[in-house]
């Protein structure tokens, strides 16, 4: 294989690596939770920080396996290391975030070892998702950015908020519905689209437009809000489809 060759092979894996690097530091900006960087209070916080390690690993997910369709560079290594750096940035980082707001949140509870649930479900996730070959267009369970996603919302908003019971079990709750959601049966479409056209795509349209709805209105934490949109309009379409189904009958 030539020099040239092997580079441009490796492109979309050195692009991996990046959402991998960012969802390390993810995990340690977790770590020190609401400390302003620099221990200057006009500095943004370290978990603010790890938000935005998160969406830069998002980023590059995108975009590695985009550069290897496009120069036609697709493997099953680049497959697997895809997978494994998805488990660190969209799971294990997520669940650190948790974990060490709860612990300053609420320092003595054990609900703060849930949070580890998000990691081992992500990846459950991805291992069901690398062997299932009818998830081209269409997720079986939620998948697992978005998992990260309603993760970065919600403890954006916890952080602003005085500790209390009803909180630390909301938190938990919250951890094994999402969790579950993940390795669920639950068909949800992806927002890949087809065509651009009305027709087979309002769900789609209606998830972006609630999306920058909810964070123009809310901030960071209108990312929960898509999230739980996201389920709802899943729930709400496949009704629809069924509706449909036994009216051709």
């Amino acid at each position: 294989m030539s020099l040239l060759k092997s580079i441009k092979n490796n492109i979309p894996n050195a692009i991996t690596c990046l959402n991998l690097l960012s969802g390390s530091l993810a995990c340690i900006c977790a770590s020190h939770g609401s400390e302003h960087i620099g221990g200057d209070p006009m500095a943004i916080t370290y978990y603010q920080l790890a938000f935005i390690m998160i969406a830069a690993a998002a980023v590059f997910d995108f975009f590695d396996g985009f550069v290897a369709r496009l120069l036609g560079a697709v493997s099953p290594i680049g497959k697997e290391l895809d997978s494994l750096s998805d488990c660190v940035s969209f799971g294990l980082a997520p669940a650190l975030i948790v974990y060490f707001m709860m612990r300053e949140l609420y320092p003595s509870s054990w609900v703060a070892y849930g949070a580890l649930l998000i990691a081992v479900f992500g990846a459950v996730r991805l291992a069901r998702f690398n062997t299932d070959e009818s998830q081209a267009t269409s997720f079986v369970g939620l998948p697992i950015p978005a998992n990260a996603i309603f993760w970065i919302g919600f403890c954006d908003y916890f952080y602003t908020l005085e500790p209390t019971a009803v909180g630390e079990y909301v938190t938990l709750a919250a951890i094994i519905l999402l969790s579950y959601a993940m390795v669920s049966q639950l068909r949800m479409f992806s927002l890949k689209f087809k065509h651009y056209g009305m027709r087979g795509n309002a769900h789609r349209y209606l998830l972006i437009v609630g999306t920058v709805a909810a964070v123009a209105i809310l901030g960071i934490k209108g990312l929960a809000v898509s999230i739980m949109l996201y389920f709802m309009l899943v729930l709400l379409f496949k009704r629809h489809e069924k509706g449909e189904a036994l009216n051709n009958i």
